[in-house]
């Protein structure tokens, strides 16, 4: 299962929060079938975000989607800070 992976700093958390669940018809249309949001233990301002697909492609348009209609956007995005840095990932081996 390919897996969008973000990583960015943020101003405020509950700020970014409300900003990504205005987001969550757009994740399921977009295939999400799983995500996860985390902060490091030592860094409120900063999040990490996996959001699992069925497919390489789906995860491909959704990053799409999140550079040129969201993170384009101060509206969209409020609360980010700086540049995210993303990934898509396949898993290697899970236990």
């Amino acid at each position: 299962m390919p897996t969008l992976h973000i990583e960015h700093p943020i101003t405020d958390f509950a700020k970014w929060k409300t900003a990504f669940d205005r987001f969550a018809t757009a994740r399921a249309d977009a295939g999400v079938r799983h995500y996860r949001v985390q902060q490091p233990v030592d860094d409120p301002a900063y999040v990490v975000v996996d959001l699992d697909f069925d497919d390489v492609a789906e995860a491909e348009r959704f990053l799409g989607f999140l550079r040129s209609r969201v993170w384009s956007s101060s509206e969209n995005a409020p609360a980010l800070s700086g540049a995210p840095r993303t990934r898509i990932l396949e898993t290697a081996e899970e236990r």
